[in-house]
């Protein structure tokens, strides 16, 4: 069985971060391992408090986990500020396996995951992935990128890796474009609509992360997570008054 291990936030209503990052690898037939960076206190209206770990600890869960498994791929989330991003370029750099970050910024529900002048930091790692998922809103404050704007995606072709820039919305469907070189290519599916897309960017990455990790190449790895991510929303459970989880165990019914 292949081994994937998430580095990122704790979601303590289980809708998102590590916990949704544990359940997709579940639904992906992997077996997930991770290293918890903030405690969260959380649910579907809003981040209540956060706590930060020590970036020491956190290095050693990292460690413990890279010691003893053969870890086939890396998915990265929440990093919150500087020290914590710094020391996980500085483990994931020399590493030859497939890294997904998903450069985590703002919650669903509008709360700040990142601390301001972490943001370079975090464009530093970004670099040396295989491949970042930011939404709209993470690719404008990481690479000034403008969905209206022919010159933004002209310097977005040029990152020195893959960028996904999600949540493309036209008409009746949504669309994430695959930047690399002077390349794109463009993954389309129904838009959906619902209120329960807590966890989406932190399972969508969890799930190309997974598809990386048993063999599949990145666009093929794309394609499955976002079938995965449109039938986990479809079958969501309708819990929580806010921005709601999705189902992760029907997503993975059709992953096969």
């Amino acid at each position: 069985m292949k081994v994937v291990l998430t580095i990122a936030g704790s979601d303590s209503s289980g809708g998102a971060g590590i916990q949704a990052d544990l359940k997709t690898f579940e639904a992906f037939g992997v077996f997930g391992t991770s290293a918890i960076t903030v405690l969260t206190a959380q649910n579907t209206t809003g981040v209540q408090s956060l706590f930060p770990l020590s970036v020491d600890f956190i290095e050693q869960q990292i460690q413990s986990v890279l010691s003893d498994f053969d870890v086939a791929a890396i998915k990265i989330g929440m990093l919150y500020d500087t020290d914590i991003i710094q020391m996980v370029h500085r483990i994931i750099e020399p590493l030859i396996i497939p890294i997904v970050l998903d450069p985590v910024c703002i919650s669903k529900a509008g709360s700040l995951l990142l601390k301001d002048d972490a943001i370079d930091a975090l464009r530093d790692l970004s670099r040396i992935v295989t491949l970042s998922t930011p939404n709209l809103h993470e690719a404008y404050r990481l690479f000034g990128y403008k969905a209206d704007d022919t010159d933004s995606h002209a310097q977005i072709m040029q990152h020195r890796s893959p960028v996904l820039i999600k949540h493309h919305v036209m008409n009746t469907t949504t669309s994430d474009i695959l930047y690399f070189g002077n390349k794109k290519q463009i993954f389309t599916a129904e838009m959906i609509d619902s209120t329960s897309q807590h966890g989406t960017g932190c399972s969508y990455s969890s799930a190309i992360a997974a598809s990386l990790a048993l063999g599949l190449n990145l666009a093929q790895s794309i394609e499955k997570a976002k079938r995965f991510i449109t039938h986990a929303i479809v079958q969501a459970p309708h819990i929580g008054h806010g921005p709601g989880p999705i189902n992760h165990k029907s997503g993975g019914d059709h992953v096969a």
